[in-house]
């Protein structure tokens, strides 16, 4: 089998910007999505984290069934991710009674034990690496994970740091902006950058998508959760089509 070969056999896109730009649009249709089912369907969170995390299961398992890359079936799992993030964290926060503080460390333990176990079985935490079935499970672990982590910092910081959701967009944008400044100014190791960046976008879409559907009241627009949701959806679908969706060129 040639490099290319085992190359062609990679189900990770190649991280390009328009896998950031799709992957912040991601984030965002979770947030109002998650919430369109919990608050504005009324099913609640335990009902909506169920089912989320039945569909986020069902997906992962078939994009580690599939045979090759499809740009469709990964972000369709990064979204179910996202949503499951998203109401996760809000029964964790909420439902519990742990509040945000608390919801936000206990989820970064778990993503720290996730990466952990990763690294601890592979040597490293790379997306380079994910190429068969156990990295696999250990990719979208962390991803679901860094989702729910994210969710639980944006509201942490809007609400319990008194940021507001415009505030905290502005927090996490100028975070983002410092990741890109040590990937092109700097050495720092580049798979510590992707998941400091992984993690960055996702309160970024979490405190976007609740600034676009929280009452005014409360700092946000208080735009319709479900057709908030559906534009970010239809914005997704045109970049997919529009914007190249290769597989990363990782080892097989």
């Amino acid at each position: 089998m040639t490099s290319a070969q085992k190359f062609a056999l990679s189900k990770v896109p190649e991280v390009t910007l328009g896998f950031w730009i799709i992957k912040i649009l991601a984030t965002t249709l979770g947030e109002t999505g998650g919430d369109t089912v919990t608050m504005t369907l009324n099913w609640g969170y335990l009902a909506g984290t169920a089912l989320f995390a039945v569909l986020l299961i069902a997906f992962v398992i078939a994009q580690i069934v599939a045979k090759r890359f499809h740009p469709f079936l990964y972000w369709a799992t990064i979204v179910a991710s996202t949503t499951f993030g998203t109401t996760m964290a809000d029964f964790a926060d909420r439902s519990l009674g742990i509040g945000y503080t608390g919801g936000s460390s206990l989820l970064f333990l778990c993503l720290v034990s996730v990466l952990g176990l990763w690294y601890w079985s592979e040597g490293t935490v790379s997306v380079n690496t994910v190429s068969t079935p156990k990295v696999e499970a250990f990719y979208w672990g962390a991803i679901t994970f860094s989702q729910t982590l994210g969710t639980a910092l944006g509201d942490w910081l809007a609400d319990t740091g008194g940021l507001g959701y415009e505030g905290g967009a502005l927090v996490f944008a100028a975070g983002l902006a410092v990741v890109v400044a040590l990937y092109y100014r700097t050495n720092v190791s580049r798979v510590l950058l992707f998941w400091a960046a992984f993690i960055l976008t996702r309160p970024l879409g979490a405190t976007v998508g609740d600034f676009l559907d929280k009452p005014v009241a409360a700092g946000g627009l208080s735009l319709s959760r479900p057709l908030a949701s559906a534009v970010i959806a239809a914005f997704i679908l045109a970049c997919l089509i529009l914007l190249p969706q290769r597989a990363g060129k990782h080892p097989a």
